[in-house]
């Protein structure tokens, strides 16, 4: 049997996965590890509800997933219990239009924030630090 048929046997032979699993699969985390963490902490919603990570989900679930400031929603079209490139990775949701124009207003945002020197190109170096500290204690003392 070629690697093929058997990558094909076993997503049409599911009609479930766990949802840690999936959420590695479909590459929104590197681990299923990460995974897991977001999900007991609050950052994936099933069906609009907080899950656990052994929930299983089948072709047709809701999910929303919040990660580093962005937030999907998505619908989940199919399964897949290997972990493949990202560009097959995304075919395993769909996700709705008004999730994407957010996330992307979200990544314009940031990047005209960014462009604007919103945040610090680097971290304070020693001599910097030392201004620092010596202009927070001028400032209690006196």
């Amino acid at each position: 049997m070629s690697r093929h048929s058997h990558d094909e046997q076993e997503t049409d032979g599911k009609d479930s996965m766990r949802l840690d699993k999936w959420l590695w699969a479909a590459r929104f985390f590197k681990t299923r590890a990460l995974a897991t963490e977001a999900i007991n902490g609050g950052k994936v919603h099933l069906n609009g509800q907080r899950a656990k990570s052994g929930k299983e989900i089948g072709i047709g679930a809701k999910l929303e997933i919040s990660k580093d400031q962005y937030t999907w929603d998505i619908t989940v079209t199919a399964l897949k219990a290997q972990r493949r490139p990202a560009s097959e990775a995304a075919l395993l949701y769909q996700e709705t239009p008004e999730s994407h124009a957010k996330r992307q207003a979200e990544v314009e945002r940031r990047k005209l924030i960014h462009e604007m020197g919103g945040q610090p190109d680097e971290r304070p170096d020693k001599k910097d630090r030392r201004l620092i500290h010596r202009f927070k204690r001028e400032m209690r003392e006196g």
